[in-house]
């Protein structure tokens, strides 16, 4: 049996120092995270117990710390730190994070990035 967990965290909303300019610099701005984890979850749909699932929880904390506790020129850099968090664990398969940054270009309601990771 292959028990495919797909762990989606929706629509994460922070605030951190993001971007290049003075302003962006000097003040903290909205983000929006969004992640899709994939672990085989096996153990944990057979046992019903925690240890034998992935704590998105714990994620969703460690998310929260990296981003409301630093500061980014990047919004490429900003997601592979999230990116990399999401993927630490040796159960995870397959991971990806989108990050929209809110009111960053006139006319449009935000830009975003995105970025994946699979397991070779």
């Amino acid at each position: 049996m292959h028990n495919q967990a797909v762990i989606r965290i929706k629509n994460l909303r922070l605030r951190t120092y993001i971007g290049i300019n003075d302003d962006e610099i000097q003040n903290k701005q909205d983000v929006i995270i969004n992640a899709t984890i994939r672990y085989c979850a096996d153990r944990a749909a057979n046992s019903d117990n925690m240890e034998d699932a992935l704590n998105y929880r714990t994620i969703c904390k460690a998310i929260i710390a990296l981003v409301e506790n630093n500061r980014f020129a990047l919004l490429e850099k900003l997601t592979g730190d999230v990116l990399s968090l999401c993927h630490q664990h040796h159960w995870v398969d397959h991971a990806c994070v989108e990050i929209d940054k809110p009111h960053a270009l006139r006319f449009a309601d935000s830009v975003s990035m995105q970025l994946s990771w699979q397991r070779d």
